[in-house]
């Protein structure tokens, strides 16, 4: 299997973001608490921002307003 690297400071890969973000993390924030990417030294972050895209979240409507959207997220791995 091919991983692509999005935060090499945690060893966070591209379909673990996704996976996130299709649990429902909507923002860098969300994914930094999801599974610590883009909490070191923050190289990834443009990264994250790049994959998450703008609305592609289902939930963003409702954290573009300030309601809570997180269930719980599974640990990285």
């Amino acid at each position: 299997m091919n991983r692509v690297f999005v935060c090499s400071c945690f060893g966070v890969t591209e379909e673990q973001v996704k996976s996130h973000a299709e649990a429902g993390a909507c923002t860098p924030r969300q994914i930094a608490s999801a599974c610590k990417a883009g909490t070191d030294c923050g190289g990834c972050v443009r990264r994250i921002q790049a994959l998450l895209g703008r609305g592609a979240c289902p939930r963003r409507q409702l954290a573009d307003q300030g309601a809570p959207v997180l269930s719980e997220l599974p640990e990285a791995a």
